[in-house]
């Protein structure tokens, strides 16, 4: 087989027609690029992206496996070192010896994939509980910063939970976003966002769930390591509790909320009480506060 370096879009798709490609031409490719190659001393093609090709290709691993292709599309996803190359060597493996080839977790190449597939499925099992949503007029926003391309696998269970709402996830690392509205989804490329400012009424949400995170800690039994098995730093600079001052605080009311302990930020959101009167039963009522302060 000739020894050769492929050029193509960088898509799932436009991977399967470099597969197709190296079969029909008995090519061996050497390296995969994304646009253009860098210096090398075997000859470059590029690939274009082919639907039939890919669908082809694809369609081939279901001849003799159900798991295979669903399994190639997750690794996709991840940050798999040398990706292309490391699929690749898979599905050479995978059409020499059929599934079998898949149990065989002694051989580098599915070692390295199955753990790739596993460190990519327990990303988004984390972040379907560390997601959290603002609200804008009426759309939820939320920003998220994975290592993996997680948002297809956020896709179903936020689009499932939020049916009636319209919502957007963005992803930093990657620079994509998932838009959901009218019972419809789309994950698109976005090279450029910034979230908008909080308005009153969210900074006023913001300030009572940080309110909240931090009165239900119990200080005699902190336990930060505990906590960063359960709940990984790299996750804390898109989580609402663990914010600097100025995410809890609107423009419209910056000279009324400045901190979420400060007085004023307790006369402008005070804690929600008893209503005036009414004692907790078998306690006498007493003058005081009706809610800690």
């Amino acid at each position: 087989m000739k020894d050769i370096v492929y050029e193509y879009d960088g898509s799932f798709d436009g991977f399967l027609c470099c597969v197709y490609e190296s079969y029909t031409q008995k090519e061996n490719p050497t390296g995969f690029f994304v646009g253009e190659a860098d210096c090398t001393l075997f000859d470059t093609r590029y690939i274009p992206t082919v639907a039939a090709h890919a669908k082809r290709v694809y369609r081939s691993f279901f001849k003799t496996s159900q798991v295979f292709g669903p399994l190639l599309q997750r690794a996709w996803l991840t940050i798999l070192p040398e990706k292309e190359l490391q699929l690749f060597a898979l599905i050479r493996l995978f059409y020499r010896l059929g599934p079998v080839a898949l149990q065989d977790l002694s051989h580098e190449t599915v070692s390295a994939v199955r753990r790739a597939v596993r460190h990519l499925e327990e990303e988004a099992q984390q972040l379907r509980g560390f997601v959290r949503f603002s609200e804008f007029g009426g759309v939820l926003g939320a920003e998220i910063e994975p290592k993996n391309r997680v948002l297809p696998l956020l896709r179903g269970h936020f689009c499932g939970r939020y049916r009636e709402e319209s919502f957007f996830i963005y992803d930093r690392t990657h620079r994509e976003a998932l838009f959901y509205a009218a019972h419809q989804s789309r994950i698109v490329p976005l090279e450029q966002f910034q979230m908008n400012a909080p308005g009153e009424e969210e900074a006023a949400y913001r300030v009572l769930w940080k309110r909240f995170y931090d009165t239900i800690s119990i200080r005699e039994r902190e336990n930060p390591r505990g906590r960063m098995s359960k709940m990984p730093k790299r996750y804390w600079g898109t989580m609402t509790e663990f914010q600097s001052e100025d995410f809890f605080v609107s423009p419209c009311a910056a000279g009324i909320l400045h901190s979420t302990v400060t007085p004023s930020a307790d006369e402008a959101f005070p804690a929600p009480s008893a209503p005036d009167g009414i004692p907790a039963p078998e306690t006498p009522p007493v003058c005081g506060h009706t809610a800690p302060v």
